[in-house]
């Protein structure tokens, strides 16, 4: 059995966090577990006692529910009937079961209400071919790959909200919206919308997951630089947290470094497509499956409501920009 301080073959992986040069306490948590083949970032919100009780227990979370599932899964293929990976069904499951311990533990104690979470995990797939990445708002996971770098999560953000949604805005009425604001965060409501990939992965591979105080201040080109400099990945997560303190440090810094330097796989796994779904078994005589299914997932009300963290943190101007901008996509109220 691998050792909880034992990378998988092949990988070497490092985190720390840092409170930078301008926050007062540290709400950012990250976490290695190589026995697990499972790497975490949280960034806190919600202020001191808050955010980083929220940060902390959904790392833990996560952590727990792999452990717990471990056994029962090690005896089950590792793609499912649906042709999905199961670990990167797990990786969703353990991040919704996060999203509900927080919602629980905010609902009970009052000094806890309101905290929030953002999250980036992700998992090595047993035999080391895949990188399963699940994510929710703006804490990124970055791949370096002979020597191009790639932001393989989108932000769960105001601004791609209103790229997705609202493209046509009025200018002005953007030029007023808040540019750094997530969209989606454990700890704000009882569900969440989690967003799951699978890549391959190739020789050489170095994965960066980060929160805000990292990407914010550094930019793609530095966060290429320092991915590709030859160090250790210990030495690449103090460098990292170096060079975002030398940037000013305006928030907290949480990193984590994997590297698949010596991860063996020939050229054709390294450059194929993860398919995920399985040939069809459908008779050739059966009705045609419908082409779009609206999933309730996110319930919409009539009367839009503008929920945020920290809960004071706008005015009343901006609270009535942010609810004109949803009115129109649930609709006028009846």
């Amino acid at each position: 059995m691998t050792s909880r301080n034992a990378a998988p073959q092949g990988v070497t992986a490092a985190a720390a966090t840092d409170v930078g040069q301008k926050r007062e306490h540290n709400e950012d948590r990250v976490l290695v577990r190589n026995d697990l083949r499972l790497y975490v970032v949280a960034d806190g919100a919600g202020g001191h006692n808050a955010g980083d009780v929220a940060s902390a227990l959904a790392v833990k979370s996560i952590a727990n529910y792999f452990e717990a599932t471990e056994p029962e899964v090690a005896t089950l293929p590792t793609i499912d009937k649906f042709g999905l990976p199961r670990s990167a069904r797990r990786l969703s499951a353990a991040i919704h079961k996060a999203n509900r311990d927080v919602v629980e533990i905010s609902k009970k104690n009052n000094r806890f209400k309101g905290m929030g979470t953002t999250i980036v995990a992700v998992r090595l797939s047993e035999d080391g071919r895949l990188l399963h990445l699940a994510h929710v708002g703006d804490s990124r996971c970055y791949r370096l790959r002979a020597g191009y770098l790639d932001q393989i999560t989108e932000d769960h953000s105001l601004i791609n909200d209103v790229l997705e949604e609202r493209p046509e805005i009025d200018e002005a009425v953007m030029a007023k919206l808040p540019r750094h604001v997530v969209t989606r965060a454990l700890g704000m409501a009882d569900k969440v919308r989690v967003t799951v990939r699978s890549v391959v992965i190739a020789p050489g591979d170095r994965y960066l997951l980060c929160t805000d105080g990292l990407s914010g201040p550094l930019g793609n080109a530095a966060i290429a630089e320092g991915l590709s400099a030859d160090r250790t990945a210990e030495e690449l997560v103090q460098g990292f947290i170096a060079s975002a303190n030398e940037a000013g440090g305006p928030d907290n810094i949480g990193v984590v470094v994997v590297t698949c330097d010596d991860v063996h796989q020939s050229d054709e796994e390294a450059q194929a497509t993860v398919h995920m779904t399985p040939p069809s078994r459908r008779s050739p005589h059966a009705t045609s499956d419908p082409e779009i299914i609206l999933l309730g997932i996110e319930e919409v009300s009539l009367e839009p409501e503008v929920t945020m963290v920290p809960s004071r943190s706008a005015d009343d101007a901006l609270v009535n920009v942010l609810q004109d901008l949803v009115r129109p996509i649930v609709g006028p109220k009846r």
